[in-house]
């Protein structure tokens, strides 16, 4: 099976109507100017010179903007530039993310005539009030009907959500993967909040109105969701931002941290030990967990966490690779 890959093209904050209470999009995308069609075409050539060796199948990614919301000439501009690499092999499609309110049926037109095959929506949460605190500029409802005609379309979708915002709760986080998984997107990008300089949420954070989660309690939550659409059959391709010197450097609280996803599997792993635990009412003493080799970093945790963890509880884990075993199981 071919690998996956994007070549990502990043339109910083161009089109949205309004300031996220979250958003500083040249910060997170690394970007300050705008692309042109000819920027497309390089990056297109470069990606195609860099993987002409490579079994592997790109799609043209336009990320981190409102891209439906941006100048509709400029739209098409950079679409025509893509849909000219549509004709190689290793290119399968165009991608691209967006707000839900700037969808709809002339948009979707125009995207289906360029070869556009996936859309992402910024939908964050399903929560109207954590919307509105948030300075999103749209409710819940948008969310749904955009994601019903991208599906009639025949598009793929993705929904995107964010875990932590001013105003949301462990009730709150809950509804919105509820009803993505009623919603029934083909992926999942999950976003753990981070407090970035210049933004409405530091400017809550320094009056004491918005206390961030830390990294750990993002962990935990992001588990939970990350099991909750795996179950549902609704890949989850994305956990927590980019790692980038820029969000580094410029985050004031958060969850932000390099490995967030893997943080998160080890955290799925432990939840799964302790939950076998639990149920086979196992005895404190001397564990032996079989895992498959491919699994070994995330059953052990980042620095052995979950081993020092079970240890606190008191287990002696001892580690057994098994090929038997299934990837993302484990055999006590």
């Amino acid at each position: 099976m071919s690998k996956k890959g994007n070549i990502a093209i990043f339109v910083p904050h161009l089109g949205c109507p309004n300031q996220c209470s979250f958003c500083n999009q040249r910060t997170i995308t690394h970007t300050k100017t705008q692309p042109s069609p000819e920027f497309v075409k390089q990056e297109c050539e470069n990606a195609l010179m860099v993987n002409k060796d490579r079994d592997v199948k790109l799609e043209i990614a336009f990320f981190g903007g409102s891209f439906t919301a941006i100048d509709p000439i400029y739209m098409e501009e950079l679409l025509q530039a893509a849909y000219e690499y549509l004709k190689y092999d290793k290119i399968a499609g165009i991608r691209l993310s967006t707000r839900p309110d700037a969808i709809d049926e002339k948009i979707l037109d125009t995207l289906k005539k360029y070869g556009v095959t996936a859309i992402e929506l910024g939908a964050q949460s399903m929560n109207d009030n954590v919307l509105k605190l948030n300075l999103r500029g749209h409710d819940s409802k948008a969310v749904f009907k955009a994601s019903k005609l991208i599906k009639d379309y025949g598009f793929s979708l993705g929904l995107q959500m964010m875990t932590g915002l001013y105003g949301d709760s462990h009730e709150t986080i809950m509804k919105t993967a509820n009803d993505f998984i009623n919603i029934k997107p083909d992926t999942v990008r999950i976003y753990p909040t981070v407090v970035l300089k210049d933004t409405f949420l530091d400017e809550l954070r320094q009056q004491g109105k918005y206390n961030p989660p830390t990294a750990q309690e993002s962990v935990d939550i992001c588990a939970k969701l990350i099991t909750m659409f795996e179950e549902n059959d609704i890949r989850v391709i994305r956990v927590g931002l980019h790692a980038e010197k820029s969000v580094e450097e410029n985050m004031t609280g958060g969850a932000y941290h390099p490995a967030m996803r893997e943080l998160c599997e080890s955290r799925i792993f432990l939840n799964k030990i302790l939950n076998k635990i639990k149920n086979q009412n196992i005895s404190k003493g001397e564990l032996i967990i079989s895992v498959n080799p491919k699994d070994i970093s995330k059953v052990l945790g980042q620095k052995k966490s979950n081993i020092v963890t079970l240890d606190k509880l008191g287990y002696n884990i001892k580690i057994r690779q098994n090929n038997s075993v299934k990837i993302g199981e484990i055999d006590i």
